[in-house]
């Protein structure tokens, strides 16, 4: 029969399994000392790399000391506590080795039948994050999680396709959202077959809320013109400023014309864990369905995305279809849930079992606390910055993201990042409001103490 795979047998995983964990501690210990943001040019990665594949297997102890190595050099350590761009990756000890448990389990949870505990457990910890969230009760029993909120975007767009008539209608179908809204709410449309030209980017107030007014405008003309509206889609807490749309007045203009009301709340949604912030969810009640993310700012290692929605069947109905092998009792039943009915792909990793370490290592209290360290230091760096006549804010700190820009100018503000940037300590992003750089400071980070904000303030200080 020839060569034999070289499986790793229990005893053999064991002993690599406690070098990979130990390697990963040791990550985690010297983050601090990692420059936050790679230096490394394009191709240097690949140069370190072996030309051809090996023809035989090589000791795992080679296979880790390439990561130091090759890998390593070459990252951007998005849980160095000086990490402050785009939005955070929360990692976390618990979901680590929560998702070590599901890898090692293997298990496929597309359809309860395929493994039970896989979709009852994730029923169970989003119908926890309901509650404690204090999302209204039509969302409660209807959650699913997705990858990312792009595809939790993609879905609402596609059972929003799907009750305004489906592929037959898409050629008089009109989405409206602001022109905030993050990058996938336009790819998703796209990849549901509305072209840009059935796309309507809706103005925004001097605070970056979409207007309901504007809104309702265009759904009126776009009527006149014999075109459906379908689709809203708003935002709660955008990517450059965390600005909230007033989501119960869009309800109301999308359900007086039969519209889908769609809210993105990617990373602020984590925030209405904390009772004093459940402002956040005002409005929710007229939406059809809502997406935050876990992977952001609770805890909960890359990937988990909730999303849940008020009208399963018009998700369901838009993506089920049942060949006869995947036919089973229970779902001819009807008794059960069968998550491939809730995604685009088949195939589903038990991501539930992060949410349900996290949980139950940090409790909610635990979760509140982490939010509101963030809070509390979003709040004082944006007193920093207002007392600071060089620099001016452009939008109210509304979670953990601070948005201002150098009054000098645009030069002025590039330089501040990239002088940041290049001293390894920190790591910014920057947006563009009114045709003008803003830099972004969004502080969410697993590590992430007081007196990283306070260097990095230093440093924005010292670059200005």
């Amino acid at each position: 029969m020839g060569q034999r795979p070289n499986h790793m047998d229990p005893d053999e995983f064991r002993r690599q399994g406690y070098k990979a964990v130990d390697w990963l501690a040791d990550y985690m210990a010297r983050l601090d000392d990692l420059p936050v943001k790679t230096p490394v040019e394009p191709g240097d990665v690949r140069a370190k790399l072996a030309v051809s594949a090996p023809k035989h297997g090589e000791e795992f102890s080679a296979v880790l000391a390439d990561l130091d190595r090759v890998i390593v050099p070459g990252l951007t350590h998005w849980q160095a506590p000086g990490f402050f761009a785009y939005f955070p990756a929360n990692a976390s000890g618990p979901a680590t080795l929560a998702d070590l448990v599901s890898s090692g389990l293997g298990t496929q949870g597309m359809m309860w039948d395929t493994s039970p505990a896989v979709t009852e457990l994730e029923q169970h910890v989003l119908d926890w994050l309901a509650v404690e969230l204090d999302l209204p009760e039509r969302f409660r029993g209807n959650g699913v999680i997705q990858d990312s909120a792009s595809s939790s975007t993609l879905c609402a767009v596609l059972a929003a396709r799907h009750r305004a008539g489906g592929i037959e209608a898409l050629p008089t179908l009109v989405a409206y959202t602001s022109e905030q809204a993050h990058s996938s709410v336009i790819k998703g449309l796209r990849v549901a077959g509305i072209p840009d030209d059935r796309i309507r980017i809706i103005a925004t107030t001097p605070e970056y809320a979409m207007r309901a007014d504007h809104l309702a405008y265009e759904i009126v003309q776009d009527r006149k013109h014999g075109l459906t509206p379908f689709m809203v889609i708003a935002t709660v807490g955008t990517t450059s400023t965390t600005a909230i749309d007033p989501v119960g007045e869009l309800g109301w203009v999308a359900a007086n014309f039969d519209a889908w009301l769609h809210v993105d709340a990617a990373f602020a949604g984590t925030a209405s864990l904390c009772p004093e912030m459940r402002f956040l969810n005002a409005g929710l009640e007229s939406a059809d369905s809502y997406v935050f993310n876990p992977h952001k700012w609770m805890l909960t290692n890359l990937d988990c995305s909730a999303f849940f929605v008020a009208d399963r069947a018009s998700l369901n109905n838009a993506l089920s279809i049942t060949p006869e092998y995947l036919h089973n009792p229970a779902s001819e039943a009807g008794t059960v849930v069968d998550y491939r009915d809730w995604q685009v792909p088949l195939g589903r990793r038990f991501r539930a079992l992060k949410l349900w370490f996290v949980i139950r290592h940090y409790g909610v209290e635990g979760l509140r606390a982490h939010i509101r360290r963030h809070l509390a230091w979003a709040a004082e760096l944006t007193d920093w910055v207002k007392a600071d006549d060089r620099f001016e804010l452009v939008a109210p700190t509304v979670v953990s993201l601070v948005s201002f820009r150098h009054a000098g100018g645009d030069t002025a503000t590039r330089r501040v990042l990239d002088t940041v940037n290049q001293s390894g300590r920190a790591y910014l992003t920057a947006t563009t409001l009114n045709g003008q750089p803003t830099l972004r400071v969004a502080i969410g980070g697993t590590r992430t103490e007081r007196h990283h904000v306070e260097e990095l303030w230093s440093l924005i200080q010292s670059a200005a």
